[in-house]
């Protein structure tokens, strides 16, 4: 494990491959971590990739530097930490890949900052939170899956989340991802990131701001405000459904209209956690997007 500065955050990482190597930022969700990459990773370097892992804020050893700095879970500040990472480490256009949180950070940083980066893996296809949509009701079979929602916006449920961010987390897993079948050592790997001071707030604080619950931190309210708009992804992209995900129970093939570069959607089957149920599908995604990028780049320069 590595820590490298950024404004606001130590932020923790693995770096794999050659530091010559093009460059790709794999950005994990909620509940896991770095580890769910794990298999993904051997493919990226075998191609010559450097890949970096960073730790979200509020997961493993990813700290704030000031206790005065906002806990905020909202997509506009992880996505600014995608970044800033970027930034410190000095990388040059690196490829994004994410899912859950790290779909939607990857997904808000391509829409912001289009120059910044090369090419896009998005697991949930135009992973951008829309706010008021958040609003609105949905199906009764997913607002009964989305219970964990609805827990954490009282204090009951910041309360259960931190006596019991474990067993919740666990849970989390085996509803999201029926049919993969993982024992205690993969699990605990990735549960031993859910121990930071900060998990729980920050994770409170992200549902409760996607509710309309919580007021996000005032200075990213512009950024926020030009996601609302639903900007285009303009780089390469491929977008992802696992088909046994009860979180997205009709996939993400409809969001092709909001990419406006070269774009190609996949599914397959697997649950929520795509990397670490289907890795081969997730690595070749990454490689696809990248030879798309590099053949791009050669023919604006010819």
């Amino acid at each position: 494990m590595k820590i490298i500065e950024t404004d606001a955050l130590h932020i923790a990482y693995l770096d794999d491959g050659a530091h010559t190597g093009w460059p790709v930022i794999l950005s994990h969700g909620f509940p896991y971590d770095v580890h769910a990459f794990d298999d993904v990773v051997p493919a990226l370097v075998a191609a010559g990739a450097r890949v970096i892992r960073p730790w979200c804020r509020g997961f493993g050893g990813t700290r704030f530097k000031s206790s005065a700095c906002i806990r905020s879970g909202q997509q506009a500040a992880r996505a600014l930490d995608i970044v800033h990472l970027a930034d410190a480490l000095g990388l040059h256009q690196p490829v994004l890949a994410g899912f859950d949180w790290g779909g939607n950070a990857s997904c808000a940083a391509a829409a912001l900052w289009p120059d910044r980066f090369g090419a896009l893996v998005s697991y949930g296809g135009y992973d951008v939170i829309d706010v008021q949509q958040q609003l609105q009701p949905a199906a009764p079979a997913l607002e009964r899956t989305c219970w964990y929602q609805h827990l954490f916006q009282s204090e009951r449920g910041r309360k259960c989340l931190y006596e019991n961010r474990q067993a919740l987390c666990r849970l989390l897993w085996r509803d999201w991802s029926p049919g993969w079948v993982f024992d205690d050592s993969t699990y605990d790997r990735s549960a031993a990131s859910f121990d930071n001071p900060d998990f729980v707030e920050v994770v409170i604080h992200c549902y409760r701001w996607m509710a309309g619950a919580e007021a996000g931190n005032p200075d990213l309210q512009p950024l926020e405000n030009k996601l609302a708009q639903r900007p285009l992804i303009t780089i390469p992209a491929v977008t992802l459904d696992g088909i046994r995900d009860p979180l997205k129970p009709d996939g993400t093939a409809h969001h092709a209209r909001l990419f406006a570069g070269r774009h190609s959607h996949r599914s397959a089957t697997c649950g929520h956690n795509f990397p670490q149920e289907q890795p081969d599908v997730f690595a070749r995604a990454i490689l696809d997007v990248k030879h798309w990028f590099t053949t791009q780049e050669r023919g604006s320069s010819a």
